[in-house]
């Protein structure tokens, strides 16, 4: 049902205007009738809504390109420069100031001497109303930088305080586990080297002193070796970075091996380039390659891998900045439990290792710039990805460090 313009309610009278012919000319209206209720209001809003837009969006362009020209102003602007206009604006307003005080004083001093104390005194304190707002105006920007900065070094020494508790029991707790680690690797070989002593002693003539005492010298071996991995970990080291062929580092530390690899007829995959040359440290890069590939060795053995294969490639990135060195092996993998602590202290399978194998590769790894990475499952096989800059820049490296 059409109801007439005049027969709006009062609302919708004050809020709709009259409408043009040629705004009711259009299809959703009838020529030379007025349009109903529902029509005019959707008109209405629909135009609200437009200029609405246009005008908020020409306030967001002036805010943002007067935020961006106050943004590119300040970043030209030198630490002198910006120092100098803090200080001229505090300048100004203590010269506002002054202008607003001396006046008052006078007038007050006028006053007093020609009106009386009571003129005086009324003008002084409406007046001063006005001199006391000026004068916080002029010292609480001060004020606001000072209680932000107590603020924020408040905060700060809480979080510092914090953090600092939180690696001091995180340390606390790395070298709780590191003691008890120790304790139990040296302590066990001791221990069944003591009772093998003892044994000897108790029974002289004895047919089996020569398997004690045999057994008795492995454990003693195996806390030597503990002992001189541990501070091998524990030293500080230099790094002495040259012009190194990683095909040549990988032949060295392959041959060093070679024996072994043909008697466990360990079958190799070697893809390398006879380019990729770096920065690095020759001998360290070996001392890596030899654990890892040692470590793929015993895991193989151990397992008693059919068709062994070791496979080793090596290649660059895009950019060319950095070289990549990927060995491989289908043993039995590990298991996601020591796949985990893998490169923590004392962390093996293996009933002869002593847990430092991979800590040690780590630290020299990363002495280079480098990144080391550990992929493994169950019956499938173990790969490490080594990750090393073109450039290594010579520094001291504690291999201690977690």
């Amino acid at each position: 049902m059409r109801v007439p313009h005049n027969a709006l309610d009062g609302r919708f009278a004050r809020e709709v205007p009259t409408m043009g012919r040629h705004e009711r000319s259009g299809n959703d209206a009838a020529p030379g009738r007025p349009p109903g209720t529902d029509e005019l209001v959707a008109r209405e809003l629909e135009r609200r809504s437009r200029e609405g837009g246009r005008r908020s969006h020409r306030e967001r362009g002036f805010q943002s390109w007067g935020e961006r020209r106050r943004e590119r102003k300040k970043s030209e602007r030198s630490p002198e420069e910006e120092a100098y206009r803090e200080a001229r604006a505090v300048a100004n307003r203590r010269i506002g100031f002054l202008f607003h005080f001396v006046p008052y004083a006078f007038t007050v001093l006028f006053l007093l001497f020609v009106a009386g104390f009571r003129a005086a005194f009324v003008v002084a304190f409406a007046w001063g109303i006005g001199v006391a707002c000026h004068a916080f105006a002029v010292v609480a920007p001060t004020l606001r930088k000072r209680w932000i900065d107590a603020e924020v070094q408040t905060r700060l020494q809480g979080s510092v305080r914090q953090e600092r508790r939180t690696l001091e029991g995180e340390h606390v707790r790395q070298l709780e586990e590191l003691s008890a680690s120790i304790a139990h690797e040296i302590r066990n070989p001791i221990t069944a080297a003591k009772s093998l002593v003892q044994q000897l002693g108790e029974d002289p003539g004895s047919p089996m002193q020569v398997e004690y005492a045999r057994v008795a010298l492995e454990e003693l071996d195996r806390v030597e070796r503990s002992i001189a991995h541990l501070l091998r970990y524990a030293r500080e080291e230099e790094v002495r970075p040259v012009e190194t062929d990683l095909a040549d580092v990988l032949d060295a530390a392959i041959e060093t091996l070679r024996e072994r690899i043909a008697r466990l007829g360990v079958r190799l995959d070697l893809d390398v380039s006879r380019a990729l040359s770096l920065r690095a440290d020759p001998e360290k890069l070996r001392r890596v390659i030899l654990n890892l590939v040692g470590n793929a060795l015993d895991a193989m053995e151990g397992a008693s891998t059919r068709g062994p294969t070791l496979a080793i490639s090596a290649g660059e990135n895009l950019a060319g900045n950095e070289v990549w060195l990927r060995i491989r092996d289908n043993g039995p993998g590990m298991p996601a439990s020591l796949l985990e602590n893998a490169f923590r202290p004392f962390q093996t399978s293996k009933a002869a290792g002593t847990g430092l194998g991979l800590p040690i590769t780590k630290k020299l790894v990363e002495a280079h710039g480098g990144t080391i990475e550990l992929h493994s499952s169950a019956g499938v096989g173990t790969e490490f990805v080594l990750v090393l800059p073109r450039r290594c820049q010579e520094k001291p490296v504690t291999e201690r460090s977690a």
